[in-house]
């Protein structure tokens, strides 16, 4: 985080020196990563606490929310920095080369030192990808950047550098509007991605004893537990029936936080659908 500030500071005031938007584009990049990683560290701490008596799902959904903050953020720098270039085209001001080559280099090396350091991490956390994403996409800014500050110098090409923003801020929009929905669907309770709710259903409705299911909920407390709830129409003599359908869903589909209400024929919904619940 004290890396990027100091990189974000240095670009900001090499791009005013050198009269680079495209440069100052990379160094606001690179300052919202710094914010984008002390939003993921606070999230990953309070996401680890135990579920209580106020939380009883946990924690776990913080880092969702710092995602969801920190791609939201980057969708709104992305379009102003497309603003800003789409008026630098129009009347594209004297860049100087050397400072945007130099500063942009300093910007690669360490934006692929933070992304290596949040690699390992990104797999299995939204949240820390969102991170590790903003460096990656830093890191390909940052050769933008460089191959403008190079074709500046070679041929005083003045386009280039609105150009290179305007590249930038595509980047920047297309990293974030692929990450961000993730994030909203576990935040709307929606189904796991990978696992068809009606697949699901089919199955409970296989296992021995069970007559009929409805009101099937399936949904992600976090991106790394999936829970599910459902009424199942049972005879009197199936017994059980509850712990073998529960050892099929975490068998097949690795569902371990299961919930269901039992009926009988005589007593069970009357006109319930299969899935989620009457208006």
């Amino acid at each position: 985080m004290a890396v990027n500030v100091g990189l974000s500071l240095a670009q900001i005031l090499g791009g005013l020196v050198a009269g680079s938007v495209a440069l100052i584009a990379d160094a606001v990049h690179n300052l919202s990563d710094a914010a984008a990683l002390a939003l993921a560290y606070a999230a990953r701490r309070i996401a680890r606490r135990p579920a209580d008596h106020r939380m009883t799902f946990g924690y776990g959904r913080a880092e969702l929310i710092a995602a969801l903050i920190n791609y939201t953020a980057l969708i709104l720098l992305s379009l102003w920095l497309a603003a800003e270039a789409a008026l630098r085209l129009i009347d594209p001001p004297p860049v100087a080369g050397w400072p945007v080559l130099a500063l942009a280099g300093l910007a690669l090396v360490v934006d692929l030192a933070t992304a290596a350091l949040t690699f390992r991490q990104a797999r299995h956390s939204i949240n820390i990808r969102a991170a590790f994403l903003h460096n990656l996409g830093d890191a390909a800014t940052s050769l933008a950047v460089m191959l403008a500050g190079a074709l500046i110098l070679l041929y005083d090409w003045r386009l280039v550098d609105p150009l290179a923003t305007l590249a930038i801020s595509a980047w920047m929009l297309w990293l974030s509007l692929t990450g961000i929905g993730p994030a909203i669907r576990i935040l709307m309770l929606g189904a796991p991605p990978h696992i068809a709710a009606a697949e699901v259903l089919e199955r409970i409705a296989a296992v021995d004893g069970v007559a009929e299911v409805h009101h099937l909920h399936l949904w992600q407390i976090d991106e790394h537990e999936i829970s599910l709830e459902a009424h199942l129409v049972v005879g009197p003599e199936a017994a059980g029936v509850s712990a073998a359908v529960q050892a099929m869903l975490a068998r097949d589909f690795r569902i371990r936080h299961a919930t269901f209400a039992l009926e009988t024929a005589e007593a069970r919904c009357i006109g319930a659908p299969p899935i989620g619940h009457s208006a």
